[in-house]
């Protein structure tokens, strides 16, 4: 390398550091403080008056007969804007003082776990840049390498730590460095538990988006997807079994709370009925089979390189372009184009278009792309 090149590579290098110190710091000044809690609080005035105009009704039970369940009406169907949300559906933090805040007092609450192996080999990988943490690995695999010794990489007060450990438990608002055995562990559990109606879990992703159904009376087509922001296959460490073992071990709250949900689950599919919820999810598959015919070009996903609408590409970790995305097809009939681009839509994109201010993602953004150069 050149003179001219390892000077140019240490300018960016030293703009790199002093650019991801600012937008941390003005993220850290943009968010509030997190008080973990799922108790229900008194909530303000404008959600409990906007709640009356709420339509209810009692959420069907699978004991229920098939009469009674068609007479339920489906949650959230036509709503409009007012002074309070009708759905948050987004990443965070769950925090329930500020998010009952904005939501009707009979809102419906739901969330999804996965199995915290490969939660922990997914978030190692995706957020490795901007986890020092991981920096100082030097062996090639570096996620091996953490997991054979990973009280000697780890540090509780770390900057981003809270990617490499129990991320499932530090997401729904606890602390993820409590003793496995602490008993706040199993309070957490279930506070948890009276505070969603329904948990999904994501290696049963079909089940559980037909339990939801049920729950909110909805009908199958509301529940078609494609999967987006799946990586490469390259980019994905396959685990062996000891690995795995480790890797849970190294997760034991994300394992306790998973195993726990995974068990309310099958109750809960028991209750639906097995021989019903077989019916249902082939019924879901044939849907979702229909519409990737309709709205993608090949039907599979591209890599980055490879999708011709910039619009569509999805957002990148640092440093790489492993995240694969979708071409539309050129030809898709009329009623279905807007359905197609929205369920293939990437979520930057998406919650831009809904409105939402991603001015430090958009930043992020166009610093990676110098960066790229």
């Amino acid at each position: 390398m050149s003179h001219h090149q390892h000077k140019l590579a240490a300018q960016r290098l030293t703009l790199g550091i002093l650019f991801t110190c600012v937008t941390m710091i003005l993220y850290c000044f943009s968010t509030p403080s997190l008080q973990a809690s799922t108790q229900r609080l008194p909530r303000t005035a404008p959600c409990t008056h906007q709640a009356l105009a709420i339509q209810k009704r009692e959420i069907p039970q699978a004991s229920k007969g098939l009469k009674e369940m068609k007479r339920c009406k489906p949650k959230v169907k036509d709503f409009s804007p007012g002074a309070c949300f009708n759905i948050i559906c987004n990443h965070m933090r769950f925090n329930a003082a500020e998010v009952e805040v904005l939501l009707p007092h009979d809102a419906f609450f739901f969330t999804i776990l996965r199995d915290p192996a490969m939660v922990f080999e997914s978030s190692f990988h995706y957020y490795k840049k901007v986890v020092p943490l991981t920096w100082r690995i030097r062996q090639e695999d570096k996620l091996t390498a953490f997991l054979n010794e990973p009280n000697h990489y780890f540090a509780t007060d770390g900057f981003n730590s809270f990617y490499l450990k129990n991320l499932q438990f530090f997401d729904l608002g606890y602390d993820n460095n409590l003793d496995p055995e602490d008993p706040t562990v199993e309070r957490a559990i279930r506070a948890i538990s009276e505070r969603f109606q329904l948990i999904l879990i994501a290696e049963h992703f079909e089940e559980s988006l037909i339990l939801l159904k049920d729950a909110l009376c909805w009908e199958t087509d509301d529940l078609l997807f494609f999967k987006l922001n799946a990586r490469r296959g390259a980019s994905v460490s396959q685990l062996t079994s000891e690995l795995r073992a480790k890797a849970r071990e190294w997760n034991s709250i994300d394992w306790k709370l998973y195993r726990h949900f995974n068990a309310t689950l099958w109750a809960k599919v028991d209750a639906y009925g097995r021989k019903r919820m077989e019916k249902d999810v082939r019924e879901l598959r044939r849907r979702n089979t229909e519409m990737s015919a309709i709205c993608i070009d090949g039907g599979i996903a591209v890599e980055e390189g490879d999708i011709r609408d910039q619009s569509m590409r999805p957002w990148q970790p640092v440093g790489e372009s492993s995240i694969l995305g979708y071409n539309l097809r050129t030809n898709i009939d009329q009623q279905y184009r807007e359905l197609c681009r929205k369920m293939l839509t990437p979520e930057i994109q998406y919650l831009s278009e809904l409105g939402v201010n991603l001015w430090i993602t958009r930043l992020w953004g166009w610093f990676k792309d110098f960066l790229s150069l």
